[in-house]
């Protein structure tokens, strides 16, 4: 057992068909738990998505690195590339390459496709300057055999936070089934109960914190003369969008998920809502007297053991929030 970034990886390719993250069926007459990549084919598509995200950043165009992201990190890359591209038509003039190094990786075993693993990284995008001890998580999926590796999942960490995952004697990590009845939350149930939290406050199952119970406060308080503001949280968790998770030392799981969420800003008669220029480069429709924006948004969490003694009280801890605009419509 060790922390994060001490992982040789395994080796295999497979082949059966995954139709969903527990469900399989036969290919080719057999079905058999691999690695879900070799460390060479890790580290390909480390590189390869690092040199597609910064030949689009640097243009500012989303089609030279669609084929390298999905999920809601390919949401959220694609819709800010595709608003920067329509005003900034020159490109980034002020992009500085994405740099990520010191690379380890957490590969799980598992039967089928699709298959995945986390990369485990150092970046140069540290916003405090390199004061704080920080790791890039990337989650990479693979969604068949003639299939690129997409980068579906990211996630800014504390080194310090990084729990202990739990491997195999051959250095592969453990995946957590979408159904997983052993931890408080299961992942495939994640994205409901965050949604129905921020909407509610019930289930009450998440540690208090920015991104759950002040999240809920800022938007209860959250007041401007002439302007009413209405939320919509939804699910998001099928598909590309579906969680991915690996089991930890203390019983718990690592868990990326993923949530949709509207905000609706309606204006007294006489005013109108600010427009910026991201909204607008994503909006169908006219502002008149309101304005909807759709975001799409990844968290990481860890979840709890059931039972687990712990500072937490069984509590789903999140660890890190990446939200994104996608579009947003006029009224």
């Amino acid at each position: 057992m060790t922390r994060l970034g001490r992982l040789t990886a395994g080796l295999a390719t497979a082949t059966a068909l995954c139709l969903t993250a527990s469900g399989c069926v036969t290919v080719h007459g057999e079905l058999e738990v691999l690695p879900g990549a070799s460390g060479s084919e890790a580290a390909q598509a480390l590189k390869d998505f690092t040199v597609a995200y910064n030949a689009a950043d640097k243009a500012y165009d989303p089609a030279l690195d669609a084929d390298r992201v999905t999920g809601s990190l390919g949401a959220i890359n694609q819709a800010g590339l595709k608003a920067r591209q329509t005003y900034s038509r020159e490109g980034n003039k002020a992009h500085k390459p994405l740099e990520l190094t010191d690379a380890t990786y957490l590969i799980p075993k598992k039967a089928g496709w699709p298959r995945w693993f986390l990369a485990d990284t150092d970046s140069n995008r540290d916003e405090d300057g390199g004061k704080l001890d920080s790791r890039w998580l990337v989650a990479f999926v693979r969604s068949g055999p003639d299939a690129l590796w997409k980068a579906s999942y990211l996630a800014v960490l504390p080194t310090s936070q990084a729990p202990e995952f739990t491997l195999d004697k051959d250095g592969l990590a453990t995946p957590v089934e979408p159904r997983d009845d052993e931890l408080t939350v299961s992942p495939a149930d994640l994205s409901t109960a965050y949604t129905q939290y921020l909407e509610k406050g019930t289930p009450d199952v998440f540690t208090p914190g920015t991104a759950t119970s002040g999240w809920r406060e800022t938007r209860r308080t959250t007041r401007r003369a002439g302007f009413s503001y209405q939320y919509v949280d939804q699910p998001l968790a099928d598909g590309s969008f579906g969680p991915l998770g690996l089991r930890t030392e203390d019983g718990g799981a690592l868990v990326f998920f993923s949530s949709k969420h509207f905000e609706r800003q309606v204006a007294a008669k006489g005013l109108k809502p600010e427009v910026n220029a991201d909204v607008k480069a994503l909006m169908t429709g006219e502002v008149t007297s309101s304005l909807t924006k759709e975001r799409i948004s990844s968290q990481l969490v860890h979840v709890p053991a059931r039972g687990e003694g712990s500072d937490s009280g069984g509590r789903v801890r999140l660890l890190n929030r990446l939200p994104g605009l996608v579009a947003a419509k006029g009224e």
